[in-house]
Formats: structure tokens, sequence, C-alpha cells
């Protein structure tokens, strides 16, 4: 074993180094000395600025920001009964929002909503049609060569969602059977890739959303629904009869939710980027997350019951938009 290996590992807390990916485990560790490394080069008088971006410009000229939502979601981002925008990511969102309002000084900031999708969340930042995507999604390579990420706000993995009276247990148990994805999602390259490695010949369907696919299991259409496992919990909480549903499998893969925004913009990163390192300081962002995550929610004022995940907990030690998984 190298130097650095043994130095990466002394650094990880125990609970990653025994968890089921060392990756985790060596990002944390790398993020710990980075966040060192970064703060004596500021101690030691390094200052940087970065210039005004488009979308801080055109929010300064025309009093209002556009915020992206998801409409299920849940509890990220999705409608309440009166068809309004709410959840963990939105709040989020609201408070990166006044931090721009005071940044740019003006009385108010008019806030409009857009509805995406996962066919078109990236590209509504891309083409400056929202300019914060404010939902669960996931911070990839190949997004982050179209848009910008920040810390993240929450991780999860790739699990199934099956019928509740279902002997399936993992990703084996689908072998021969019908499993769904929605559209564009690393949920649904993840099941792909797997699917091909193991040889399982599972029959692969795309759903245009949450709600679709969470229908499809339960009409037997398939025989699982993969996501990331808060997501199937937030979808399973929504159905008519949450007991006929279960999740079940470990993690296939890792994946860091964050709000998103243009890449064409280091001033407004740089307020986001602050934002949130601010709300976990304070411990805000702590309250933010019990709200919705251990408290009761809409539609059904049922708590989702998931206290916060030692991932993320680790994460916020040291926050940073890395997204090394």
């Amino acid at each position: 074993m190298g130097h650095a290996h043994r130095l990466l590992t002394s650094t990880c807390p125990v609970a990653l180094q025994e968890s089921q990916t060392m990756h985790a485990c060596h990002f944390f560790a790398a993020r710990k000395l980075s966040a060192t490394l970064v703060t004596a080069l500021l101690l030691g008088g390094l200052s940087w600025s970065a210039d005004a971006g488009p979308v801080l410009d055109r929010i300064r000229q025309t009093g209002k920001i556009t915020l992206a939502y998801r409409e299920s979601s849940i509890p990220f981002s999705y409608l309440d009964a009166n068809k309004h925008p709410i959840g963990y990511t939105m709040d989020l969102c609201m408070k990166v929002t006044e931090a721009i309002r005071k940044n740019l000084a003006p009385k108010s900031i008019a806030i409009d909503y857009l509805k995406v999708t996962e066919f078109n969340q990236i590209d509504m930042i891309v083409q400056n049609k929202a300019d914060l995507e404010c939902a669960s999604t996931s911070n990839t390579t190949e997004r982050r060569e179209k848009v910008a990420f920040t810390i993240p706000h929450y991780i999860t993995g790739t699990r199934f969602m099956v019928r509740a009276d279902s002997t399936i247990t993992d990703m084996r148990g689908f072998e021969g059977l019908t499993l769904v994805s929605t559209y564009k999602t690393p949920s649904l390259e993840a099941i792909k890739r797997t699917n091909k490695e193991r040889q399982l010949g599972i029959s692969i369907m795309q759903a245009n959303d949450h709600e679709q696919a969470a229908e499809m299991v339960e009409k037997g259409l398939a025989d699982g629904f993969a996501m990331d496992d808060v997501l199937l919990y937030g979808v399973i909480s929504s159905r008519a009869d949450p007991s006929k549903l279960k999740v079940v499998g470990k993690f296939l893969a890792l994946e860091p939710l964050s709000i998103v925004m243009s890449k064409n913009d280091p001033e407004l990163k740089a307020i986001v980027d602050d934002t949130m390192k601010q709300l976990i300081s304070s411990r805000e962002a702590y309250a933010i997350y019990d709200r919705w995550f251990t408290k009761p929610i809409p539609p059904r004022n049922a708590s989702l019951n998931i206290p916060m995940n030692y991932l993320l907990r680790e994460m916020w030690k040291y926050p940073s938009d890395s997204a090394a998984f």
C-alpha cells in the first residue's frame, strides 16, 4: 500500500472504510486535504474574483429569477394541493434567491417558475430559460459538460421499487423479467450497464416520469422500477395505497444531487456555493432537511422517516461541489 493511499485511508471515517464503496472513502479524505490547502492559501493572502456573467446580469436587468421545478420528485420538488412548487430543494433555492437579491441590492426579486422533466431539465438551463434548477438532478460527468452544480444537498443511489408481494431482493432477481426506469436518468444507464455486464436478459423499459413508472409496477406492466431510492420512497408515499409497494436492493451506484445552474456565470456559482456553505455551517440546512425527510409533509401529511445518511453528513463536514464517486 502506497503512502498516498495510507494517508487517504487514515483520514476516512470508519463508516466509509467499512462501506461497499472505497471510492467514497477516498473522495471524502481527498476533499478534506483540499479544504485544508485552500484555507492555507487564503491565509497566505491569495485572492481571486469572478466577472459578473449573463445570468446575474439578466436577473439584475429584469428584476426576476426563474426557478425550474419538477411535478413529482417528492420531497425535493413537487406540487402541493394548490399546484404551487414546494419541496426540500425548492426551500434551498429560495435561500439562494434571497442571497442573490442581497448581492444585487434590489428591494425584491420576482420569482417565475418553470416546469421541467427528465427530458429537458438540463436544456432549460443551457438555453437560459431557467436560472436555477431546483429538483433532484444528479451531478454526472456528462451533465457537467453542459451545466454547473453546487454542493450536493443529498446523496443517493439506484435501488428498486417492487410490489409488496414480490420476492425480488436485488438486481439479479429481475433476470428474464421487466424493469422500468425514467428516460435519460443515471439510474436508467446504471441498469442498462449492469444488465449487459451480468448478461441478465432483463427487458428494460423507459417511462416519461416517476408516476408513470410506479403505475406500470402497480399494474404488472413492469416487475420493478429502478430509480434513486429516496425518490422511490417519495413516490410510494404519494400512491393511493403505499402498502402495496416496497423498495429493495443495494445501491448500484452513488449519486450526489445538486442545484443546477449555468456554466457561464462564475459569479452566480460563487453566490450559490457560498450560500450552501453558510446554510450548512449555520446548520440551517440540517433543519430544512429534517422538515422534508423526518417530519410530516404534503400531500398525505405523512413522514418519509429518512434520517440524514452518513454519506451526506460526511460530505457536509467539508462542503465541496466535487462529485468524485
